[in-house]
């Protein structure tokens, strides 16, 4: 769907000024050993967007999501359903490289899903792809894991915005496992026609102006 220049620009901006504003985040003990916020890469008015758990050592280097082979893979995933890295929106639920690799911590999830809520919020995307067991049952907000459910798109409320998910396999996941790859692959090839099918405009009208995140100092 064509999203009018001005509205286009005016959630690029906002995007860009929610961004700056988190960098600075120091809302849970994972601003301590960071190098840097890794909130998220891509066009701002992506129909598509992928959601995985949070940043690895790669990523915590160079600010960005997916830059390890489980990106190039992700590139490859994307270019053989005609799409590139340019054309979606990639971030992670938690926005700061947890230590050695860690799972999450409640506190920490709930210190940081707000972001990703305001993302999706900004970028509007038709469908929401979730990529790997923690980000799946996060954001479905249901304990069926990847297994269950990939390939199976749904709705959900994420942040007041109703979202289309489409859960997958992690791309890291299927690096070494070639059956776990071809199922990838094969959900992969759904994407094109659940973006053709979408039962649910994407607003194009207004935008509410960005509030800052609030950045609390000094709790860790």
């Amino acid at each position: 769907m064509a999203v009018p220049v001005q509205v286009a620009e005016q959630r690029s901006q906002q995007l860009a000024s929610y961004e700056q504003a988190v960098s600075a985040c120091t809302r849970c003990r994972l601003a301590e050993g960071r190098t840097q916020v890794v909130f998220g890469s891509g066009n701002p008015d992506a129909e598509l967007m992928f959601v995985g758990e949070a940043p690895g050592f790669h990523e915590d280097q160079q600010g960005v999501p997916f830059v390890g082979q489980a990106g190039k893979l992700l590139e490859k995933l994307l270019a053989g359903i005609g799409l590139e890295r340019a054309d979606v929106y990639i971030a992670n639920v938690i926005k700061c490289r947890p230590p050695g690799n860690r799972d999450p911590q409640p506190d920490e999830i709930e210190a940081c899903e707000s972001h990703l809520f305001r993302q999706i919020e900004l970028i509007q995307p038709q469908l929401v792809a979730t990529l790997g067991n923690f980000a799946t049952k996060l954001l479905t907000g249901k304990p069926l894991g990847i297994t269950r459910v990939h390939g199976q798109e749904q709705w959900t409320t994420l942040g007041g915005n109703r979202v289309q998910l489409y859960p997958l396999y992690h791309p890291a996941a299927a690096l070494y496992t070639p059956r776990m790859l071809q199922v990838l692959e094969e959900d992969f090839a759904r994407i094109p026609q659940l973006l053709g099918t979408d039962d649910v405009p994407k607003p194009v009208l207004q935008l509410a102006p960005a509030p800052e995140p609030t950045v609390q100092l000094g709790l860790f």
